[in-house]
């Protein structure tokens, strides 16, 4: 796939979709998902998938890259505490915008990376103020990008810890020793009912915010978080009841869970916000490049079509030693949803 054919793609893709919603094309709003309405998904790419997730991370390199290989939108990220304020300065959004503009890409959510809002889940009131303090501040910088939907990872019981710093990772042991267990450390006078309905009201405080600001919010799954799957969605969904939240799927982590991905789009249906796609190895347990795994593509997107999604696709690559260029694995990725959209 040549970089002629992506961008000429791209510009069909945009002009079907700017058409059927009626929208200027360099605008991006809330608007924009606020109802699904005819279920045509858009295609786009995490900037990570060109950087790390360490502090102070410059997203504009790779928005050159996405943009040359005809993606419509892409998703940026902040990764530290420190670096909403440090890091996320006006000066710096105006570059970033320019970029964005010269690239001809949306930014179809800003991402709070969960480490800096994990305490959305502490039952400790200064812990959830302070994290509620960063969420706002992620808020305002999503504004300012023109991004309609700010996002987080739910987070996991601060009562519960594992062998890795990023519990979600820890969901297999490889080569167990023998006696060994799977174990997560589970605080004494854990108190799930307490947390749950913490969390609950720490998801309304946060969905305020984000409203304040002109946004929707999405929630990812993750593996042991208090969103794990789509039935916990939908049961987070019922108890605050307001279109304004919704969810956003991880196709490779909701198989790694064994949930079927076309099966928990429809669930959650008019309440899918946002799409992750990765492609799975047979065991279930590994990201490989896209294309390279059994994850069934053409039946996700036949669901996201049935259910009337018609936000964005984007491409979330794990990279591993021997891996194909990241440049040729999002090719890949864009001709293979080219396939099916």
């Amino acid at each position: 796939m040549n970089t002629r054919f992506d961008l000429n793609r791209r510009q069909f893709l945009q002009t079907a979709a700017v058409a059927a919603a009626g929208l200027p094309l360099a605008t991006a709003s809330a608007a924009e998902v606020r109802h699904h309405s005819s279920g045509k998904p858009k295609i786009g790419c995490l900037s990570w998938c060109f950087h790390n997730l360490s502090p102070a991370v410059d997203p504009e390199p790779a928005l050159d890259v996405i943009g040359e290989l005809g993606f419509e939108g892409v998703e940026l990220i902040a990764t530290a505490r420190r670096d909403l304020k440090d890091f996320w300065t006006d000066a710096k959004i105006d570059r970033i915008t320019q970029r964005l503009q010269r690239n001809k890409l949306r930014v179809s959510q800003f991402v709070i990376f969960q480490p800096v809002v994990e305490d959305l889940s502490s039952t400790d009131p200064a812990a959830q103020k302070q994290a509620l303090d960063y969420f706002e501040a992620g808020c305002r910088i999503g504004r300012k990008l023109g991004a309609p939907i700010i996002n987080i990872v739910a987070p996991w019981a601060r009562e519960m810890k594992g062998p890795t710093e990023y519990l979600p990772r820890f969901y297999e042991i490889e080569n167990p020793q023998p006696g060994q267990k799977f174990h997560i450390d589970i605080a004494e006078g854990f108190d799930w009912d307490r947390v749950w309905n913490a969390y609950v009201e720490t998801t309304k405080a946060c969905l305020a915010r984000a409203k304040a600001h002109g946004l929707k919010f999405s929630i990812e799954q993750h593996t042991h978080c208090l969103v794990p799957d789509a039935a916990s969605f939908l049961r987070l969904w019922d108890q605050i009841r307001d279109d304004d939240l919704g969810y956003n799927l991880d196709a490779g982590w909701t198989l790694l869970q064994r949930e079927y991905p076309p099966l928990a789009i429809h669930k959650v249906g008019r309440h899918l916000m946002n799409l992750h796609m990765r492609d799975i190895d047979g065991t279930m347990r590994l990201f490989p490049p896209f294309g390279k795994g059994v994850m069934d593509v053409e039946a996700i997107v036949k669901a996201l079509k049935e259910v009337g999604f018609n936000g964005y696709a984007s491409i979330e690559q794990d990279q591993h030693p021997g891996d194909p260029d990241i440049k040729d694995t999002c090719r890949e990725y864009l001709r293979i949803m080219g396939k099916y959209v």
